[in-house]
């Protein structure tokens, strides 16, 4: 365990108007604790869940490889300052930490694939080889098996993105290993409901304000799935054009 808790400083948000402070979870919720080495966040598109995952690895220190050089039809000022408006606690001191999200995973792919042209050697830590070479999945698996063997505290947005079920069951275990038998500390945003499965695993809901921690069995993502493939001709019946 390396951190401890995160708390919301309301008195710090800079307008009630605009996302992420305009979210009735972030106002509802006072602190977020982390009490075992594997935490997942859970909640809609929209709920703030990967907002303040990211808005951590800031607080915490940790770089995030963006593409800033893009041109956007409307810009939300105050879409990447929740960061200003929290306070991370640490179990001891701080430790180094790695920020995940498959949809920047490419631009720090580039990024690696650059460095490599001066020191080839810097690939072997992530499989040996280019991670533009590799499939999708197998890359992010190359920096999951290699990157998380360091002591760290690693955020994780989606990671399942491109991922099948049985790659999942790759990464869960991955997890599983360096969480309880290493040294990092996981903190995910995630619909997957194979990594949610994670044994001995916090989840909290952002679908709830103030945000409020499950169990496995009462997330909607464990609830769907086991009824639809318990009642799969029902949902089939539904969708049906020729029944409609």
């Amino acid at each position: 365990m390396h951190l401890k808790s995160v708390r919301i400083l309301e008195e710090k948000f800079p307008t009630t108007d605009w996302y992420p402070f305009n979210l009735p979870v972030f106002h509802k919720t006072k602190s977020v604790p982390f009490s075992k080495p594997v935490t997942f966040f859970i909640g809609e598109n929209g709920s703030g869940k990967s907002t303040f995952l990211k808005a951590i690895a800031t607080a915490c220190g940790i770089h995030i490889w963006e593409n800033t050089e893009r041109t956007r039809f409307q810009h939300n000022r105050y879409e990447n300052d929740f960061h200003r408006a929290i306070a991370v606690e640490w179990m001891r001191a701080a430790v180094p930490g790695s920020f995940f999200s498959s949809q920047l995973f490419q631009n720090f792919a580039e990024i690696l694939d650059g460095w490599a042209h001066a020191d080839p050697g810097m690939l072997e830590y992530f499989g040996g080889k280019s991670l533009l070479k590799q499939s999708h999945g197998q890359s992010l698996l190359s920096f999951f098996t290699t990157r998380t063997k360091v002591e760290g505290l690693y955020l994780l947005d989606e990671p399942e993105t491109a991922l099948s079920p049985k790659n999942q069951l790759r990464l869960l275990q991955i997890i599983v290993r360096e969480a309880f038998y290493g040294r990092a500390q996981f903190i995910i945003a995630s619909h997957s409901p194979i990594l949610l499965a994670c044994p001995d695993a916090s989840i909290f809901s952002f679908d709830d304000s103030p945000v409020r921690p499950l169990e496995y069995e009462e997330t909607e993502h464990f609830q769907v799935y086991m009824d639809f493939f318990k009642n799969r001709g029902k949902y089939l019946d539904r969708i049906n054009p020729k029944k409609a």
